[in-house]
């Protein structure tokens, strides 16, 4: 087929005069030499054709779609008439009349971003996986478009600009940290507050008024082969939301306008990244937000401009070290954690100063020879331990204490190589802000063999515990077992099952689990509750101190593991073993509501059920004293009763929901924004509603 379209395409610059025989000559040896993968044979004949509305003679000298492609008439009067008139009829309806953004993204921010080549390929050819379909409009037609979207796009940037200039600069001080849960109107953490809550106060949206949400803005975020997992900050009047595989994206809160954008070239293909090119969002104190990225280092950001002020390398990535997830602020300290459990590093945590990026402390999740806890781990596997760090910790600032958790052990399904306990991996550890010395320890899942690292979102919370008010920990596990500690010294209070589960007998007094020896990796197979990936993970959930329940995103799955003899070499991705879904058993989605006084499903919500493959699939949670809870799965984002569990509206956003929500209020109106796919939304109640003040 390439050689009969290669023929056409010669036969057809016979017809034209010798110099434009040349280049599209050119052109057709390229494509068939292997370059421009973005152009199909069959597209280059069309548009090298005499008479084309798209020029390819560019590509002689720069073999780029999206350097060489361009609209030869952006300027044009005529171009820009005739293009508004088209938007009109064939985008409006999805994009906004002012093209600024309606149930589709802003075309005004796409073309400020996008080259003239990414236009005309979303727009003539659809995205997949999203809902832009290929437009009915010819080439000429679309570029007239292009022509309109543009004049629009310069405005924008000079509006943005403007607005920037006479911006007052952003300065949270460790006090609102301290006290963000008091602020309601930003979001300025990670988790919404210190304690882990991703709670607000707001109310203007509430059960009664929820089904009237609508779009009020969406940002068109950097392409991505996976969906974004970034929660947003909000301060000062700014949105800034993290890119893959590494950058920043500052927007005005209010409509979405981009302000500036940080880059960084790196080429995620190279790196050792077990799960793909993710990015959980930044931290920010004063005027600066820090950065992790996925080679391992951690950077820092002028919030006024995206200037970067420092680059501190926190480990190696060519050793399998890389970083995934939104730094935590506490009191002159930035705090992060390292991934990387599948290639067989050593885990830590590492304190850094906010000013000039030093290390300050870091905490070895793994033991070293001579210290506490060597001895659970077999020989030398200690050397290459695991016990990645991956997820956001919080503070309790009375105690002073960190609290973080860590990953799976290495190789995560082959235990028999690492006999004993394998500390301190899979364990929630409560360090000493000032020093980073370990205070205590629990450990959730001993001696791992199904990959249920324990590193998921703890919150803190005083719970009634045998008629006393105990100030608790509590966690939610890969594992299937939701755990309330005291956070004071770690002591075990409960752990009770919140999706089925048939790996575990029985807990001592003090907690350590008694794990059923059937349950482990066999050669035929093991069917195994839950799930590899866990009766929840990394999903953000949710704690609403009114109504004390503790909301969680769960999936109730099965998975076979095997045991696959192989060999394991620190630095490359080692499983020490395999696993498939268990397809022939039931698999359900939900969002659960917990009684942390005793661990009781208050009420379960129905999102989905079916074949799991991705985990991909669900989002985290936000509550809110309006009585709602905000999450979503799939291609859906759903507000459900905080009270009874009951759907209260629904909205597709045409991408995969991975990300956290969060609300924040602007001139006195809420939004509730989150990511799906690439595309930043924000939510506000539609003009026909009954709109209270924004209460705090």
């Amino acid at each position: 087929m390439v050689a009969v379209l290669a023929l056409f395409a010669v036969i057809a610059v016979l017809v034209a005069s010798v110099p434009a025989a040349r280049w599209r000559a050119q052109v057709v040896a390229k494509k068939l030499g292997g370059s421009l993968p973005e152009l199909s044979m069959k597209q280059l004949v069309v548009w090298m054709s005499p008479g084309s509305a798209v020029w390819l003679g560019g590509l002689v000298e720069r073999p780029s779609a999206d350097v060489a492609i361009h609209n030869i008439y952006p300027d044009d009067p005529a171009y820009i008439k005739a293009g508004a008139q088209l938007f009109q009829t064939h985008c409006a309806h999805c994009h906004g009349g002012d093209a600024t953004g309606g149930a589709g993204p802003s075309l005004v921010a796409f073309m400020a971003r996008s080259t003239d080549w990414g236009f005309l390929s979303t727009a003539k050819f659809g995205r997949a996986g999203t809902g832009m379909a290929a437009q009915p409009v010819t080439d000429t037609e679309l570029w007239q478009i292009n022509s309109f979207l543009r004049q629009k796009a310069r405005g924008w940037a000079l509006e943005a600009a403007g607005a920037a200039a006479n911006r007052p600069p952003v300065n949270v001080t460790v006090d609102q940290l301290n006290t963000a849960a008091q602020h309601p109107e930003e979001w300025v953490m990670y988790s919404g507050d210190l304690m882990g809550r991703r709670h607000s106060s707001l109310t203007q949206i509430n059960r009664d008024n929820a089904k009237n949400l609508q779009v009020a803005w969406a940002a068109q975020l950097r392409p991505s082969t996976k969906p974004l997992s970034a929660t947003p900050i909000v301060a000062g009047g700014m949105i800034f939301v993290t890119e893959a595989p590494d950058g920043v994206v500052a927007l005005d809160a209010k409509t979405g306008v981009a302000i500036w954008k940080f880059a960084r070239p790196l080429d995620a293909s190279k790196l050792p990244l077990c799960c793909g090119a993710f990015n959980r969002g930044v931290a920010i104190l004063g005027n600066t937000l820090f950065l992790e990225t996925l080679d391992a280092h951690l950077i820092a950001l002028d919030t006024a401009t995206g200037r970067q002020l420092w680059d501190s390398k926190v480990a190696e990535a060519a050793e399998g070290y890389s970083m995934t997830s939104a730094p935590l602020v506490v009191d002159g300290h930035v705090v992060v954690g390292v991934a990387g459990g599948e290639y067989g590093i050593r885990g830590f945590v590492a304190a850094f100063s906010p000013t000039d990026g030093k290390r300050l402390w870091q905490f070895e999740a793994v033991p070293k020879a001579g210290e506490p806890g060597v001895e659970t781990w077999k020989g030398d596997s200690w050397k290459t331990g695991g016990a990645s760090t991956w997820s956001t910790g919080v503070y309790d600032k009375e105690r002073d204490l960190i609290y973080w958790t860590t990953g799976n052990p290495w190789p995560p399904l082959d235990r028999g190589t690492r006999d004993g306990d394998n500390l301190y991996s899979n364990s929630i550890v409560a360090l000493d802000r000032k020093t980073g010395k370990m205070r205590w320890y629990y450990q959730v899942t001993p001696n791992d063999s199904h990959d249920w690292d324990a590193t998921q979102q703890p919150i803190l919370a005083d719970i009634n515990w045998q008629g006393k008010t105990v100030p608790a920990l509590l966690l939610a596990s890969r594992n299937a077992f939701y755990y309330a500690l005291d956070r004071s010294d770690g002591r075990f209070l409960y752990a009770k099952p919140f999706v089925k589960q048939t790996w575990l007998k029985s807990f001592d007094a003090k907690g350590k689990p008694t794990a059923d020896p059937a349950a482990l990796p066999s050669k035929n197979g093991t069917l195994v509750w839950p799930w590899m990936h866990g009766g929840t993970n990394w999903w953000a959930p949710s704690y609403d101190a009114r109504r004390h329940l503790h909301f969680v995103p769960t999936v109730d799955a099965a998975t076979l593991y095997f045991s696959v003899a192989m060999g394991y070499e620190p630095g490359q991705m080692t499983m020490g073993g395999s696993t498939r879904l268990a397809s022939t058993q039931p698999a359900v989605m939900a969002i659960k509501a917990i009684d942390p006084d005793t661990g009781e499903i208050r009420w379960t919500t129905r999102l989905d059920r079916g074949d799991f493959h991705q985990y991909s699939r669900i989002g985290g949670l936000l509550s809110t004293d309006g009585d709602i809870v905000f999450g979503g799965f799939e291609q859906r984002y759903v507000v459900l009763d905080s009270e009874t569990g009951r759907q209260l509206w629904q909205f597709s956003p045409g991408g995969l929901t991975n990300a956290g929500p969060v609300t924040y209020s602007v001139d006195g109106v809420q939004y509730i924004a989150a990511v799906a796919g690439n595309v930043l939304f924000a939510f506000t109640l539609g003009p026909q509603a009954d709109v209270p003040a924004a209460k705090k």
